[in-house]
């Protein structure tokens, strides 16, 4: 088995499923087993200054062998989402697959009615799930591109400028770089490999907000309800309705941003909404949180203050900060081109560490690694264009090596 593939069935094995409502860090004890893992994987390839820190971040160096050119890093998430079970011991190899649609269980199944891509994937070899967990592809196939290109690349005789990696916790749950020690890392610049099909390169992102929202009702029998009762329920649903009913996430795409409600909890007497709210514009970003404060501010005149809301800032579209080194984009562009890669730039919808990043002063786009379907049952991914992004990886560095 080609050890690429061997890296990620290895790797999407370990239980690394970050979660959200735990008050250590990183989140979860998976992480740190891993890292344990990954930090003597990256000894045994030959990477330098290999250590694992307190907060589980995996940090390791490939010095130069030439002198006067960037020190480029390159960084993927060991932790996995905590809608599903990321514990993946089961996953199905198809090799030189068909096109058709695949059965995951006797239950689930990759159609191309609901996924027209996987036509586009006919001869790969593909990975998939069994159809009861993440396949955790999002983002140890980070890894493994990563993983695989250092060891070619120590192997070789490439003329490359220093190389860092970084192997880091909880970026699922928007903590990934909450530790991340950027002047210990000492890169000029860095790429995330955290990106989907073949090609995808960005440096767009979502402008990205919780929100936080207690309703405090008055519960009484309801025989005896009348002018008594406030029943924090039915607030709830009246605060979700003077929502734009077409800004959601299924109604919308591309830069168009949108509120979800991603959690609801309640009684008649007491509910806790949780949303996140999402726009590439900055300007529309301040906008929907306006429009949340003024929902709440109308409801609790309307209902006498039985509404808290609490908000805040998760991370910011990290253009404003790339669009001053652009030749980091043009690198990695001209790097696809070079190894026969159509390079599609697009805005992420979403976010990755690398958002945060650029904002502590580490520019960093987002590279491809060949996933789909991220945080479900239907993730998958394919082998071929995992190899394509390792090629881009060593095209990158040899690129940045010849810049003398």
């Amino acid at each position: 088995m080609d050890k690429i593939i061997q890296r990620l069935i290895n790797y999407i094995a370990y239980d690394t499923k970050s979660d959200p409502n735990s008050e250590t860090f990183p989140s979860t004890s998976g992480q740190l087993v891993l890292g344990e893992a990954l930090a003597e994987e990256l000894k045994g390839i030959g990477v330098e200054d290999v250590h694992q820190d307190e907060y589980g971040y995996v940090y390791g160096t490939i010095p130069g062998n030439v002198e006067n050119v960037p020190t480029i890093g390159f960084i993927a998430h060991m932790d996995t989402a905590p809608d599903l079970d990321g514990k993946c011991v089961n996953p199905q190899i198809i090799e030189d697959y068909d096109g058709q649609d695949i059965k995951l269980n006797e239950e689930y199944a990759l159609t191309n009615k609901e996924f027209p891509f996987l036509k586009e994937l006919k001869g790969h070899t593909v990975v998939t799930t069994d159809g009861t967990t993440l396949l955790g592809a999002d983002d140890k196939a980070g890894i493994a591109i990563i993983m695989t290109a250092m060891e070619e690349i120590l192997k070789g005789d490439m003329k490359h400028g220093t190389i860092k990696i970084a192997f880091t916790p909880d970026e699922e749950i928007g903590q990934g770089t909450d530790h991340f020690d950027v002047k210990g890392f000492n890169a000029d610049f860095a790429y995330t490999i955290d990106g989907g099909p073949e090609g995808e390169l960005e440096y767009e992102n979502f402008n990205a907000a919780s929100a936080f929202i207690e309703i405090q009702g008055k519960n009484v029998h309801p025989g005896s309800a009348k002018n008594i009762m406030v029943n924090s329920l039915r607030i709830a649903m009246e605060l979700e309705s003077l929502l734009p009913v077409d800004e959601k996430p299924e109604y919308t795409e591309n830069y168009e941003g949108f509120y979800l409600l991603d959690a609801i909890d309640g009684t008649v007497d007491h509910t806790k909404m949780e949303y996140i709210i999402r726009d590439h514009s900055m300007e529309k970003f301040n906008e929907k949180k306006s429009l949340m404060k003024d929902i709440v501010a109308f409801l609790n005149k309307k209902y006498g203050d039985k509404i808290t809301l609490k908000m805040e800032d998760s991370y910011y579209n990290m253009k404003e900060k790339i669009k001053p080194h652009m030749e980091i984009i043009d690198l990695a562009k001209d790097s696809m081109e070079e190894i026969g890669v159509k390079p599609l730039i697009k805005a992420i919808r979403g976010g990755t560490d690398g958002a945060q990043l650029s904002y502590k002063g580490l520019p960093t786009p987002n590279l491809f690694t060949g996933g789909y379907n991220y945080h479900g049952r239907f993730e998958m991914i394919s082998v071929d264009t995992m190899k394509k992004s390792k090629e881009l990886v060593k095209k990158i560095i040899e690129k940045n090596g010849a810049t003398k």
